[in-house]
């Protein structure tokens, strides 16, 4: 073939022979075109410089995309769950053909999840509520305790030289308001001329006793010195909230702190209700004063207040009754109290078989100025609840039979997390100051009394003593009055916290209760009774008895049915899985599987790509911060830069390529040389034309 020119070698797109049939290193196929047109293909043998373990892991990245959690982005790790997951809705937005179908597909899947969430929050809250449920039982019922006090809480021919001068005052401010002395007929012998000569007011002095008029603003008028006064400060109304007063005149008093720069005055829409509040601040300044032993010794033995005593048709007397000390109602006395070795139940209902008392009120022994209603108070609460007679105790009227019936309600509230209550008060941050059982209102009168301590230094008088507390006196606290009426003022506003920190029992008794009151004795048999009752208390008394110093009382249950108002919750823990499940079936088609299937995907898959895409720049970044600046490194050879091929610019023929020297060792191309022992003629044609054969023949 020596005859046959030269022809250039043509580089052969695509891959040889030999990589189709699945080799992974590519070949170089350089194409000759032969005599008469015919095209010889050179194949030259590359090869790779990947290891075997490498083009394996390549392959598989390339036919085998990572789906799944380990999916490289968000759009993958959608796709992957909406096309294995079981809820059907997701699954068809990926698979529909259309747009509108899958618009369709998207409206009803968010339509389905919306009613999914609106229907498990209203099954959250419905768990939250509660059933009240109502038993009626017959059964045999235990008395409560009841505690019986007399209004006026000492006898005042006892207590008289305590408040001698406090009364003097009293009357003066009464007749330089009114014009006219308060009259008894056991006071007549008083002169009143000799009334506040020469003696500088005590009280009246460090309280005023203030007449204001509308016309003048800023000024008042002293009762006692009859002089004008200017008044600063606050004016504070007591009725104001209530009642709008029309009146040109009102009285007050007014309070100062130790340095008199901050003063408040107190108003009342009628003098009456200003002279007893004045009257009563130093009444309990007074007897703050007196030791216990002494306050017991001036009030009402249980022998004087109580004439006789029946239970259950059966005789009772003092010795069943329990002394309890008010400070503002002096000795009460407790009936079936928790400290009687057994607590007493009544086997019937109906007055006859419930407690009957007949009280001696001794109207003559009561503090004109401290009280003005005459009788008795009586409460009935738990053997273990504290009486608060000033606040729920019910008035009993003398000359009359008072007749309470009772019906017994016992409730059961669940505590948290559906509703607020405590079931023994360890969980209120209130220390409780009274010797009973918790209450709302022994934890807002421990609150106040607490805040009372703190902020003024000393105790009120009406409420019990805190430990190592003592009770507001002028000598240790002169001030305390002032310091009484704010903080008292700030606790009905609720600005003292104590209405929020105080919780509902969870559970407690209550006693409803119907009152009637009928004409005691009657005009026929006091002629009797009254006589015969005289005689049973002439141990104790040496007076004829009249009606309008004695009062009856009957306490009895009207019935023997105990009402239980019980709380249940609503739903419980299985029911309300129960619901989950039903609604997530109903709108979904999905189960608690595909539940924790979508917290998988969605809380933990979906944020661990975030967060290895945040981890990876964050190397990233590091990696570029860290590495040292260095000069440029000579560019590497590549394969139009080998010297070994740098022979021409023509294209290789064939005799030339087989005379072409190997390339060097000592520098790695970009693009290799071929191995130019490898190459092979192959023809273009597999049967050779009739016309070249001839000129071979030739």
């Amino acid at each position: 073939m020596s005859g046959l020119a030269e022809q250039p070698l043509l580089p052969t797109a695509g891959r040889s022979p030999r990589a189709s049939r699945g080799r992974t290193h590519p070949d170089q196929a350089f194409t000759s075109l032969g005599p008469f047109g015919t095209q010889s293909t050179l194949i030259l043998k590359v090869p790779s410089s990947m290891a075997p373990g490498e083009k394996i892991k390549a392959k598989i990245k390339k036919n085998l995309p990572v789906t799944g959690p380990q999916a490289p982005t968000i759009k993958e790790l959608m796709r992957w769950y909406c096309l294995n997951t079981n809820t059907h809705g997701c699954r068809r937005i990926v698979v529909s053909r259309g747009r509108l179908r899958r618009l369709l597909w998207i409206g009803f899947t968010l339509t389905a999840v919306a009613l999914i969430l609106w229907q498990c929050a209203l099954l959250v809250f419905s768990f939250y509520t509660v059933s009240v449920s109502i038993k009626v039982h017959f059964r045999k019922l235990d008395f409560p305790a009841v505690t019986i006090c007399n209004i006026n809480p000492y006898k005042y021919s006892v207590v008289h030289h305590l408040l001698a001068d406090l009364e003097q005052e009293t009357r003066e401010a009464l007749k330089s308001l009114y014009g006219f002395p308060e009259s008894r007929k056991r006071r007549e012998a008083e002169s009143w001329s000799s009334v506040l000569e020469g003696a500088q007011p005590r009280f009246s002095h460090r309280i005023p006793l203030l007449l204001f008029d509308q016309d003048e603003k800023g000024k008042a008028r002293d009762f006692f010195t009859g002089r004008k006064r200017k008044v600063s400060g606050s004016i504070i109304h007591k009725a104001s909230n209530v009642m709008h007063i029309e009146s040109k005149q009102v009285v007050g008093f007014q309070l100062c702190s130790n340095d008199t720069s901050d003063c408040a005055t107190y108003t009342f829409s009628s003098g009456i209700n200003a002279i007893q509040e004045w009257y009563k601040l130093h009444y309990m300044n007074i007897m703050a004063q007196v030791p216990l032993e002494k306050k017991i010794n001036m009030s009402y033995s249980a022998e004087e207040l109580l004439v006789t005593c029946f239970f259950d048709g059966v005789s009772c007397d003092a010795r069943n009754f329990t002394l309890f000390h008010h400070p503002m109602h002096g000795n009460c006395y407790t009936f079936n109290n928790r400290e009687n070795e057994t607590i007493l139940s009544t086997s019937m209902g109906g007055s006859e078989y419930g407690l009957q008392v007949i009280l001696y009120i001794n109207e003559e022994e009561y503090n004109p100025f401290l009280v003005s209603s005459t009788g008795a108070k009586v409460i009935i609460h738990r053997q273990d609840e504290y009486p608060f007679v000033e606040d729920v105790g019910t008035e009993i009227e003398t000359a009359m039979v008072t007749s309470i019936g009772m019906h017994l309600t016992e409730s059961f509230k669940l505590s948290e997390p559906y509703s607020q209550c405590t079931e023994d008060g360890s969980d209120v941050p209130i220390r409780n100051i009274y010797n009973a059982a918790y209450s709302l209102q022994i934890c807002l009168h421990s609150c106040f009394q607490t805040k009372m301590v703190e902020k003024c230094g000393c105790a009120q008088y009406s409420q019990p003593l805190p430990p190592e507390a003592n009770y507001c006196n002028y000598q240790q606290h002169p001030n305390w009055m002032y310091c009484y009426y704010q903080l008292h003022r700030a606790f009905v506003q609720e600005e003292l916290g104590c209405q929020s920190v105080c919780k509902e029992a969870c559970s407690f008794k209550e006693w409803t209760l119907t009152t009637s009151l009928a004409q005691w004795p009657s005009v026929v048999s006091e002629k009797w009774l009254l006589p015969v009752l005289t005689w049973d208390q002439g141990r104790q008394i040496n007076k004829k008895l009249n009606k309008t110093d004695l009062a009856k009382l009957l306490i009895f249950y009207k019935d023997l049915n105990q009402r239980s108002i019980m709380e249940s919750p609503a739903n419980s823990i299985e029911m309300l899985l129960s619901n989950f499940g039903g609604q997530l079936g109903l709108w979904m088609s999905c189960s608690v599987v595909c539940v924790i299937e979508i917290i998988e995907v969605f809380f933990i898959d979906f944020f661990s790509i975030i967060a290895r895409r945040q981890w990876q720049k964050a190397k990233e970044w590091w990696a570029r911060k860290q590495a040292p600046r260095c000069p440029e490194a000579p560019r590497s050879p590549q394969g139009q830069d080998n010297p070994a091929l740098d022979i021409d610019n023509d294209l290789p023929t064939f005799n030339s390529a087989l005379h072409l020297p190997p390339a060097l060792r000592t520098q790695v191309p970009g693009t290799p040389p071929p191995k130019y022992n490898t190459l092979h003629l192959e023809r273009a044609f597999s049967n050779q034309l009739t016309d070249t054969q001839m000129l071979d023949e030739l």
